[in-house]
C-alpha cells in the first residue's frame, strides 16, 4: 500500500518554478518539466494528480503539540490529534510532555512514540520532561528518553516554568551529552500568580489580573545568560511580547545557541478580544498588545524566531464553556496554522513560500534533529511534502475538524490557503482536502 507511485503535475515549488515531480517508494524520484514523455523516465502505473495552481512544500514540522495522550483521552488522542495534522499540512509533530502520567521516563515516551507509529499519520517525536512530574524539583530521566526508541532531543515541562536557574542550569548541562535541547516555557510564576490576561489598559478596564510581559522577558533573559554559561541549546517556546523579542535578538548577536518560537494565534490575535469575555481566547502566555503582534511578525520574518509552533491545546468543551475565571488555558491550531501565517505573514509580503518552508518545516525539523523531515524538495529526498491551493478561502468551522477539541479562536473566520494534499512518506494521507488513508509502517 505505501510504495505507489504518484506523479504531481505542474506543481509550483515553494511558489517559484513549476515543475512534475514523481514519487516513488517514499522518496521523490524525479523533478521536471512534462515527466514521462521525453526524458526517459518511467511514469508507467503512477496515480496522476493535477496540482495546477497549487504550490509544493515540504511537509509541516511542529515542534509544540499537545497530544493530551496518555490520561488526557477526553481532550485528545494521538489518533485524533494526528489527523487533524496531517489535515493541517503536517508530516511531523512533537507531543509536549504535560499528559497524565507526564512523558517524564523512557516508558511513557515510547509508548506515545508507538502510538503514533501505529496511527500512522504523521511522524510522532515525544518530548520528554525536564523534571520529574512537570514538579520542578528532580531532572527526568533525560538520559533514558533520550536513549529510547523514541529517540527524545526537546524536553521541556511546557505548561510550566522551570523557574528554578539551578534547576535549569543543570538540565542544560545534562542535555548536551547527546545535543539535547530545552524549550522553556518563559514564565516567572510568582509575577503570573493568579493573572488572566496581558497586562495592560484592557485588563485594568476589565478587571482582570494582569500577566505582565516581564514575567515571560525576565526567564528568557536569565536562561539565555545561563545557556551561554554552560553552553548549551535553548529554545524559547511561544514567545508572545516585543520586549522578548529584543532579549533574543540581543543573545544571538553575542553568539548565544538559542532559538525561538511564534504561534500561529499570537501573530493574528490581540487582547482586544477579551473585551467579549469568550474563554476561547484565554491562552498560556496570554494574547498581547496589536504593537507586540507587529513586532512577532518582523522578528519572524528577519529570523529573529525562527520558527512557528503551533501549541495546538485541546481541551473537552467543560474546560472553555465555562465563566473566564475558571476557564483552561489553551487553544487548538494544527488545522489552521498553514492558514493563519499565509494570512499574517505571506498575504502581507513579509515572506515568500520559500521562508515559509523554512520556518514551518526546515528549521522546527532541525531544533528537533528529526531525521527525513523538514528537507529540500529535490530527487532522492523523502517525499514528505504538501500541496496548498494558496488561491483558496475557507470559513473555519470547529465542529468539521478532526481534533477532539472545539476551542478554536478563529471559529467563524474566512483564512487563505487550503491543504490539497499531504504525503507522507510518499503516501498520500490527505486527498482533495480530505483524509485518504495512513501510512503502514513495514507494509509492502
Amino acid at each position: 500500500m505505501n510504495h505507489a507511485s504518484y506523479l504531481i503535475r505542474s506543481a509550483s515549488l515553494l511558489g517559484t518554478a513549476t515543475a512534475d515531480l514523481l514519487v516513488r517508494d517514499g522518496v521523490i524520484a524525479a523533478i521536471g518539466e512534462n515527466l514521462g514523455t521525453q526524458d526517459g523516465e518511467s511514469t508507467a502505473g503512477a496515480t496522476v494528480i493535477d496540482a495546477a495552481g497549487l504550490v509544493a512544500l515540504p511537509g509541516l514540522v511542529d515542534l509544540h503539540t499537545h497530544l493530551r495522550e496518555p490520561g488526557r483521552e477526553d481532550a485528545e488522542t494521538v489518533e485524533t490529534g494526528t489527523r487533524a495534522a496531517a489535515l493541517g499540512g503536517f508530516t511531523a509533530v512533537h507531543a509536549m510532555a504535560n499528559s497524565s502520567p507526564v512523558a517524564d521516563t523512557a516508558g511513557v515516551v515510547e509508548q506515545v512514540w508507538q502510538l503514533g507509529r501505529e496511527s500512522g499519520w504523521v511522524d510522532v517525536r515525544p518530548v520528554g520532561a525536564v523534571t520529574v512530574g512537570l514538579a520542578g524539583e528532580q531532572l527526568a530521566e533525560l538520559g533514558a528518553m533520550a536513549d529510547s526508541r523514541a529517540r527524545v532531543r526537546v524536553f521541556s515541562d511546557d505548561g510550566i516554568c522551570v523557574s528554578d536557574p539551578v534547576m535549569m542550569r543543570r538540565a542544560l548541562e545534562y542535555v548536551k551529552a547527546f545535543d539535547g535541547v530545552i524549550a522553556q516555557h518563559a514564565q516567572e510564576p510568582r509575577l503570573t500568580a493568579g493573572a488572566q490576561m496581558n497586562e495592560g489598559k484592557v485588563s485594568a478596564v476589565l478587571g482582570l489580573a494582569g500577566w505582565p510581559a516581564v514575567a515571560e522577558e525576565s526567564i528568557i533573559a536569565r536562561d539565555v545568560l545561563l545557556a551561554q554559561h554552560v553552553g548549551s541549546r535553548l529554545h524559547v517556546c511561544h514567545v508572545s511580547t516585543a520586549g522578548s523579542v529584543e532579549i533574543i535578538r540581543w543573545a544571538k548577536e553575542r553568539g548565544i545557541n538559542v532559538t525561538a518560537e511564534v504561534t500561529p494565534h499570537h501573530l493574528l490575535l490581540t487582547e482586544e478580544l477579551v473585551r467579549s469575555w469568550n474563554p476561547v481566547y484565554k491562552v498560556n502566555p496570554p494574547l498581547r498588545a496589536d504593537s507586540d503582534v507587529h513586532a512577532l511578525r518582523a522578528a519572524l520574518a528577519d529570523g529573529t524566531i525562527d520558527i512557528v509552533g503551533t501549541d495546538h491545546a485541546p481541551h473537552p468543551s467543560e474546560a472553555k464553556d465555562c465563566e473566564w475565571a475558571s476557564a483552561a488555558m489553551g487553544m487548538t491550531g494544527l488545522e489552521t496554522a498553514l492558514s493563519v501565517v499565509q494570512e499574517t505573514m505571506i498575504e502581507t509580503g513579509l515572506m515568500t513560500w520559500a521562508d515559509f518552508a523554512r520556518v514551518t518545516s526546515t528549521a522546527p525539523a532541525r531544533i528537533g534533529q528529526l531525521d527525513g523531515q523538514g528537507r529540500p524538495l529535490e530527487v532522492g529526498e523523502p517525499a514528505n511534502l504538501v500541496l496548498v491551493d494558496p488561491a483558496a478561502r475557507w470559513n473555519v468551522d470547529p465542529a468539521a475538524m478532526a481534533t477532539k477539541g472545539r476551542n478554536s479562536p478563529f471559529a467563524g473566520m474566512e483564512l487563505p490557503g487550503r491543504v490539497v494534499a499531504t504525503f507522507f512518506r510518499g503516501h498520500p494521507t490527505v486527498l482533495n482536502g480530505a483524509l485518504n488513508t495512513p501510512y503502514r509502517h513495514g507494509a509492502n
